[in-house]
């Protein structure tokens, strides 16, 4: 045995030390967060187990119900919301939570209520459940200001009054991505250790990338904009190498290749889904935060996607993320057709 490789192994920067350190920041901080946040990395590291071995337990194929987005449950979605759920009550800081799986946001219960929001979406890409695609857990946390009395009104805050956010991807290895507002930082599980090891410190996305990801299906839809940005990356005019097309159809997956590798994800809006497809609470505002903090840009099409004001907790936005200078490439492209309308 290498003992001098195996002493190494013990200063580790674990998710729950770094969030110790973050907290030492804050002089003024009771530790709520930090046990909030222990909370998501214990259900986080459940659902990952019941990922791995969901073929052997049969927890893949569908439950036979139906969610609020009329989408059928598959299993894997079910258990990852339960689990969700009473993971972040029971940290006994949570007030109000939003999940893509329940129709209505949850209000804990007086006694165990805390000063925390927590939007999620369960399980991202679960319709690639049955053939081993990567799949995840997305995440954002917002303060409550009255948590005696909190309402609809205290979940329906734009993106600017998140104060963190992060997905948990399960795939090759299993990797949580996080930023508390301070960068942003990536983990992975050590299997042998039960432990997230900071594997990625302070990620910052490219300026601008090679790769574009969209669903090219959708494209005899799509706006003239986007039309003209996905021409413009297979041929461009400018003499440079067109863009390599990387579309995986699990956001989390497809995020987590662009904030490393730089480039841009795009989910417009189009004939068939006029308000776009993606949910702002629970996949827009985290991912766009996460691309925000690492030096990228994130974009509605109209706006600015984190100054965005929900008026419900399952409502829709065409998004447009990743490295600064291929937003703007699409901005410029929104802006002219509107001057031109």
């Amino acid at each position: 045995m290498d003992h001098a490789a195996e002493a190494q192994r013990t200063d580790l920067m674990t998710i729950t030390r770094h969030a110790l350190n973050e907290q030492g920041r804050h002089p003024e901080s009771r530790g709520d967060f930090t046990i909030l946040l222990s909370h998501i990395v214990l259900g986080c590291k459940f659902v990952a187990s019941a990922v791995n071995k969901a073929g052997l337990a049969k927890l893949i194929g569908l439950a036979g119900e139906t969610n609020i987005q009329g989408e059928e449950q598959k299993k894997l979605d079910v258990l990852s919301n339960q689990v969700f759920v009473k993971a972040l009550v029971s940290s006994g800081r949570t007030c109000v939570l939003v999940s893509e799986e329940n129709e209505e946001a949850i209000f804990v219960d007086a006694p165990l209520r805390g000063k925390y929001c927590v939007c999620f979406d369960p399980l991202d890409g679960s319709s690639n459940i049955d053939c081993g695609v990567s799949i995840g857990t997305i995440f954002g946390i917002y303060m409550i200001k009255h948590k005696d009395n909190a309402t609809l009104e205290d979940v329906l805050q734009p993106g600017t009054d998140m104060i963190a956010a992060g997905y948990c991807m399960y795939g090759s290895s299993c990797t949580l991505v996080l930023s508390t507002g301070n960068g942003v930082n990536g983990f992975t599980l050590d299997p042998s250790l039960g432990e997230f090891i900071l594997t990625h410190p302070n990620i910052k996305i490219p300026n601008k990338g090679k790769i574009y990801s969209v669903n090219e299906g959708n494209a005899r839809n799509w706006d003239v904009p986007t039309a003209k940005f996905v021409e413009k990356c297979k041929f461009p005019q400018d003499g440079s190498s067109p863009k390599s097309l990387r579309y995986i159809g699990s956001m989390v997956a497809d995020v987590h290749r662009t904030l490393l590798y730089g480039g841009i994800f795009l989910y417009p809006a189009d004939k068939k889904s006029p308000n776009g497809k993606l949910r702002v609470l629970y996949e827009v505002f985290p991912m766009s935060f996460l691309m925000e903090q690492a030096g990228g840009q994130s974009f509605t099409g109209k706006q600015r996607a984190l100054d965005l004001v929900p008026a419900e907790i399952h409502q829709r936005s065409p998004i447009f993320l990743g490295s600064y200078d291929d937003v703007e490439e699409i901005k410029s492209l929104y802006a002219s057709e509107s001057s031109n309308a």
